[in-house]
């Protein structure tokens, strides 16, 4: 019958009002008058609740209180928000010769077999460094408590290129990142997609975005993870269920385009007007000189989260005919959800 400092603290903040906000100074991303900027737009659909297993049974034994953070989250946090082309730049690839569809880490996984797992019972995410800002920064449209590495292996961010040109890349990414939708004095809820992947379109030195879209796959029934305490120690017990979200997207409303441009005589013109419609700016053809199919680049990232895929796992209906022209014994697996993916 006590609660320790750790468990009081949150709480005292909530019913004080002086819960820490999510303002980070690292992650303070100026803009600059002279480079160019670009909007990027997010589409939200919310979870489907019927989806999820204890829907079945009318959520039985679910407090309400438990999924409030899941209900009450109906829209995206921010519907457009405006960054700068460099912004980006972490998305490029390392320096050096690097091959099409050879994987690099953007945020590399700090856990392994013999590190475990990160705690259950958090509610704020650590402050972003270096490359996790314009991820986080990107994710909190979504949700304003977006936890840039998870708390359980494969965590990270990897990516790689899909195409080359004498001056822009094509960027393949695959996040996995998780979502904290409570706060104290409530007890911890985790929402975990499956993943988010996407693409960028930008030059090589990051100061234009030609085109950027992240999204959490749809195509299968189950693509969200989430998971609850009821108490607030490691040991509380946590329920467990998968669901489906239609859509969790964001999107590049068009290429970055400069803030300010300059006439003839060197006076400055606003790209977007204080009234009237923004000035038309016309882009090259890019000529792309190598490119990977997107499936392709897809897999080897898979691979790279999840070493288990260099085996090809193949669906139930192909596996038999595969068998046979091969001369092999089958070996069937029944999972809940997907093993290449953080919904399971």
């Amino acid at each position: 019958m006590y609660i320790s400092p750790e468990e009081f603290k949150p709480i005292a903040e909530k019913l004080t009002g002086s819960t820490p906000a999510a303002s980070y100074e690292e992650e303070e991303l100026p803009l600059d008058p002279s480079e160019e900027t670009l909007t990027i737009e997010a589409r939200f659909q919310p979870l489907i609740p019927e989806s999820m297993t204890k829907s079945k049974d009318g959520f039985l034994g679910v407090s309400r209180l438990a999924l409030s953070g899941l209900r009450n989250w109906t829209t995206a946090a921010s519907p457009s928000a405006v960054f700068a082309a460099r912004h980006f730049r972490p998305f490029l690839p390392p320096r050096g010769p690097v091959e099409l569809g050879e994987p690099w880490w953007i945020i590399p996984s700090e856990l392994s077999v013999f590190t475990g797992y990160l705690s259950n019972n958090r509610f704020y995410p650590p402050p972003p460094k270096g490359k996790e800002v314009i991820i986080h920064r990107l994710l909190s449209m979504f949700h304003p408590r977006p936890f840039v590495k998870t708390r359980f292996a494969p965590q990270g961010a990897v990516a790689c290129l899909t195409a080359i040109s004498d001056f822009y890349y094509t960027v393949l990414f695959r996040i996995h990142a998780e979502f904290q939708l409570s706060e104290p004095p409530d007890f911890p809820f985790w929402f975990s997609p499956g993943q988010f992947t996407g693409h960028i379109i930008l030059s090589k030195d990051a100061t234009h975005v030609r085109d950027f879209r992240l999204f959490v796959p749809n195509h299968r029934s189950l693509n969200v993870d989430m998971e609850w305490l009821y108490g607030a120690s490691e040991s509380s017990n946590m329920e467990v269920d998968i669901g489906y979200i239609p859509q969790m997207e964001l999107e590049a409303v068009g290429p970055s385009v400069p803030s300010v441009i300059l006439d003839e005589d060197g006076n400055v013109i606003e790209s977007r007007p204080p009234s009237g419609e923004p000035l038309q700016f016309v882009f090259e053809e890019i000529e792309w000189q190598q490119e990977l199919s997107w499936e392709e680049a897809a897999r080897r990232l898979e691979v790279a989260m999840y070493p288990f895929k260099k085996v090809t796992y193949l669906p139930f209906t192909e596996a038999f005919d595969e068998a046979k022209a091969k001369n092999k014994l089958v070996h069937s697996i029944l999972l809940w959800g997907a093993l290449d993916d953080q919904s399971c």
